[in-house]
């Protein structure tokens, strides 16, 4: 009986036990959505609201977006917000989240203090606040989260000191740790006990760091990437540090105040000290105090290193031939230091080489032919040093060669025909040197050169080749300071991007030719110090954009009126020219004598010429509309551009101000869509219920941003496809531009991404070729063609059919039309945007960071991260942050024998229903498809990237082929395109 008693108690006791634990579990669970709902009080949602699912008390906590929970639903694991547009503060009761283990809000607009509380998540293992408005100091309870593997808290506005306890507590488990792009001071706090074995990556870069590199740093033999570059940090390279990191691939210590060992003369040490690091990459000590000559034993860094940056400290001695021993070097920057002795020939054995900068030096002796034989080299800069000779042929042979940079040196000899075989040449600087001879008609022609061509302060003699007509994409050109003669020839009004030219100080003669001055963008035209006669036709008062003119020391005649481009001149800029005559102060009055018979003659052709004009007007605009109307462009079988097409596109109303403010309710932050570097953009309707997107430019707009309104508009006015966004009208008023677009009711392409909104294969697949068919569009078949520059998720927009459309050409690149295909590597555009970034991170291309300019292939490069991002769901940036590499090269660590857990993801968010196992593999076979597609766009080499051509082509037959695959599946579930 009593062994029945105390059975039937500890069974109550159990039952008991187990009422608490559950009620506990639910109250955990409880507390979790009341922190999370504190999270949403101190947010101000401005954007559509990301966090919709949160206000519904049906929903159960864990399937709120951004939320994951465990296994049994009864605690919040994990947070993920990043680029979610959130403002607002940071909740201090997200600290209640005791099971969290991954805290993600970076990439919002977040203020404010870093809250305390968050010391409190003892699970934490990932916590990412970058990217915000974040200030104040870093709370030194962050140093309690023993747990943490990775912290990143860059790119916000901290200050004060790094507290102590984040290197010392966290040292057991850190592996990732980012504090950059602030404002924080002090020195870098790790002490002799904080051993930070498992840490990997320190980014410290762009803060007010100062003192030494702690030597205890170097207990940390993990590390693979150090970056403390621009801070104010000094001492000694820390060579003893960097001697204890074996797996070192990147190391950033540019911009401090760092010397070399004895005394600032000896650099031997250092780079012995990164001779076991075997995977090391990059290495920047640019902007630094460095003394000493480079030694030989630079030669025996490890052999995948790719950059070097010395430039810019106070090197001495020769350059050793041994750095020709590192083969896969890409970059070598040697500039602005102290370097003397001629530039080694066995440069060329580093075969890899692309950029070359040993400009500002003291280097003498010849330009060594065996430059020319470096395959990849693009871009070569010397300039400002000793040299002599003539500029070798051999460079002929550089057919990927952009910029040739030979200035302020003391070459001699003419100028090599041979020249004219750089068809990729973008910039051509000979200037300040003593080069003689004619300019080859071959160099003239050059109609890749689309920079800048200064041959300037030599002396050239013979006339200017009328071949110079050709360069018709080149921003500026300076001949001056010559020996140059005869007429000014008019074929230079071809050059129709040209920003700035130079003539004078040449011995040219003859008219001025009137097209000059209708060249469209035309700013500084200097044609001083010359011989030219006549009068300076009228039409150099026209152009709106001219600022700098300058016709002094001529032979001109006539009267110079005060009235357009002219009215801002003074008489600085006609001084010489003895027979001129005009109001401008300082000049002498013309003498106005018109004979009374002339008047009368003008007045009879007043009188018959307005008829004859209006007759000839009238025949010509009928004749131009006939035309116009007879015009087809084709693509892909379909009518595409010209007056047949416009007139089938509906009558668009005309919008004005007014009508936009009380469209958008007075651009209200309510109707805020999205935020972009320029401007915002605003949901609208009209009165006939026409629902439009105003993208509105910042009023406080700087010239870059301007400059991008012009370009997105020139480049949107000009283009006509189903695929790409269409503009409906643009109000550009001194205070106030914007560019009116029709709304896409189903957002981006990010926005179904993230978080999945359930889209099937083939859904994404058609996606995916309605993109492919814009770009190839835009680099193909329009008249003005186009590169993005700035190809990602977020800039395709979908309509009511999930139709996909291409928008935000705000950075854009117009390209040289023709009725021929662009090559692979044409990168023509009208105007320099070179302080634009080409494209978003983690989408642009490689190439760019090179310093190439804007081409197709860098469009064809961010079609393949995108390619790669919809298969795996995975974010470029995250990848970057996380991976430490990109995207292309995390999926192609897996590939090809690795990729059946990406597949099998891929298939689990995306496979159309119905799915069985004859159609698994089907399915499977297109992941894989589109995977080896996404590498093949994304690779390294443009040259080795398809064309939009060739990937819609394959697209094409990809679609195709699921299109008769859905047969297969059951008659209830019918694939949807």
């Amino acid at each position: 009986m009593g062994f029945f008693k105390s059975t039937k108690y500890c069974a109550l006791f159990l039952a008991i036990v187990l009422f608490i634990v559950s009620a506990e579990e639910n109250a955990q669970i409880f507390l979790d959505r009341a922190s999370l709902v504190s999270l949403m009080s101190f947010v101000d949602l401005v954007t559509e609201n990301p966090l919709g699912s949160w206000n519904s008390s049906s929903v159960h906590v864990c399937n709120w977006s951004g939320i994951v929970c465990n296994e049994n639903m009864d605690h919040v694991i994990e947070l993920v917000l990043s680029g979610h547009h959130l403002r607002g503060t940071i909740s201090p009761a997200l600290g209640k989240l005791s099971f969290l283990t991954i805290l993600d809000l970076s990439g919002n607009f977040f203020h404010g203090r870093i809250p305390a509380e968050l010391g409190s998540l003892s699970q934490l293992k990932q916590l990412s606040l970058s990217s915000n408005l974040l200030e104040g100091n870093i709370p030194p309870e962050l140093g309690q989260l023993n747990q943490l593997v990775y912290l990143n808290l860059g790119s916000n506005r901290l200050v004060g000191q790094i507290p102590v306890p984040l290197f010392c507590n966290l040292s057991s488990s850190l592996e990732y740790m980012d504090l950059s792009n602030n404002s924080l001071s002090g020195e870098i706090p790790v002490k002799n006990q904080c051993q930070l074995r498992e840490l990997r990556f320190l980014l410290l870069w762009s803060n007010q760091l100062v003192g030494q590199v702690p030597l205890s740093l170097s207990n940390s033999s993990k590390l693979e990437w150090l970056e403390l570059e621009s801070n104010s940090l000094s001492g000694d390279l820390p060579s003893e540090i960097v001697n204890h990191m074996p797996k070192l691939r990147f190391l950033y210590l540019s911009f401090n105040d760092f010397v070399s060992h004895d005394g600032n003369t000896n650099l031997h040490r250092f780079f012995s000290s990164l001779a076991n690091a075997s995977n090391l990459q990059e290495i920047e000590l640019a902007g630094n105090n460095l003394g000493g000559e480079i030694p030989p034993t630079i030669g025996d860094l490890s052999t995948n290193i790719v950059q070097i940056h010395l430039d810019d400290n106070l090197i001495c001695g020769p350059i050793p031939p041994e750095i020709s021993n590192l083969a896969n070097l890409t970059l070598l920057n040697l500039s602005s230091n102290l370097l003397n002795g001629s530039i080694p020939p066995e440069l060329h054995k580093a075969g890899n080489l692309e950029r070359l900068y040993l400009s500002n030096n003291s280097l003498s002796g010849n330009i060594p032919s065996t430059l020319g034989s470096i395959p990849h080299l693009g871009l070569l800069d010397v300039s400002k040093n000793k040299l002599s000779g003539s500029i070798p042929d051999s460079f002929a042979n550089l057919p990927q060669l952009r910029r040739l940079l030979l200035y302020e040196n003391q070459l001699s000899g003419k100028i090599p025909q041979s020249l004219g075989n750089c068809i990729n040449l973008e910039i051509l600087d000979l200037s300040h040197n003593q080069i003689l001879g004619e300019i080859p008609s071959e160099v003239a022609r050059l109609s890749s050169l689309k920079l800048y061509l200064n041959l300037s302060n030599n002396h050239l003699s013979g006339s200017i080749p009328l071949e110079l007509g050709k360069m018709d994409m080149v921003l500026a050109i300076d001949l001056s300071v010559n020996n140059l003669n005869g007429s000014l020839p008019s074929q230079v009004s071809s050059c129709i991007a040209l920003e700035y030219l130079n003539l004078s100080g040449n011995r040219l003669e003859g008219p001025l030719p009137k097209k000059i001055g209708q060249l469209p963008y035309l700013q500084v035209l200097d044609l001083s110090m010359n011989h030219l006669v006549g009068q300076i036709p009228e039409s150099f008062q026209e152009p709106s954009n001219l600022k700098e003119l300058n016709f002094s020391f001529n032979n001109f005649s006539g009267n110079v009126p005060n009235k357009g481009s002219f009215s801002n001149l003074t008489i600085d800029s006609f001084r010489g020219n003895h027979d001129l005559c005009g109001t401008i102060k300082g000049m002498r009055n013309c003498q106005k004598r018109t004979p009374h018979h002339f008047r009368g003659l003008a007045t009879l052709l007043s009188i018959f010429s307005a008829p004859i004009l209006f007759i000839f007007g009238y025949v010509l605009v009928v004749f131009s509309s006939r035309n116009r109307g007879t015009t087809k462009h084709y693509f892909n079988g379909e009518e595409m551009e010209g007056q047949r097409q416009e007139r089938k596109e509906p009558k668009y109303p005309r919008i004005s101000h007014r009508q936009l403010i009380g469209a958008t309710g007075g651009f209200n932050f309510l109707g805020l869509i999205g935020s972009g570097r320029f401007g915002h953009v605003y949901e609208g309707t009209l009165r006939n219920n026409m629902r439009i997107a105003v993208k509105v430019l910042d009023s406080r707009a700087t010239r870059e941003a301007s400059g991008s309104f012009k370009r997105e508009c020139q480049a949107l006015k000009r283009i006509r496809h189903r695929n790409l966004i269409r503009i409906i009208t643009v109000c550009n008023k001194p205070d106030f531009k914007a560019i009116v677009f029709p709304l896409m009711s189903k957002g981006s392409l990010e926005k179904h991404l993230y978080p999945s909104h359930g889209m099937d294969l083939v859904q994404l697949i058609s996606i995916c070729t309605d993109v492919a068919e814009g770009m190839a569009y835009l680099h193909h078949h329009s008249t003005v063609r186009v590169v993005h520059c700035d190809l990602k998720p977020s800039n395709i927009l979908l309509d009511d059919d999930m139709n996909a459309l291409i928008t935000d050409f705000g950075i854009s690149r117009l390209i040289k039309g023709g009725d021929g295909g662009i090559s692979a590597n044409d990168s023509t555009s009208f105007k320099s945007t070179d302080d634009l970034l080409c494209g978003s991170l983690g989408y642009i291309a490689p190439e760019y960071g090179l310093g190439k300019r804007a081409s197709t292939q860098g469009d064809v490069y961010s079609f393949g991260i995108l390619l790669l991002e919809i298969v795996t769901r995975k974010r470029p940036t995250d990848v970057l942050s996380h991976e430490g590499s990109s995207l292309h090269e995390w999926v192609k660590s897996h590939y090809p024998h690795n990729l059946e857990p990406i597949v099998e993801q891929a298939l689990l968010r995306c496979a159309p229903r119905g799915i069985t196992s004859t159609t698994d593999r089907i399915w499977g076979d297109v992941i894989l498809e589109l995977i080896e597609l996404g590498l093949m766009c994304s690779q390294s080499s443009p040259s080795t990237r398809p064309s939009m051509l060739d990937i819609t082509h394959e697209l094409g037959k990809l679609k195709q082929h699921i299109s008769d695959c859905s047969s297969l599946l059951p008659e209830e579930n019918p694939a949807k395109y």
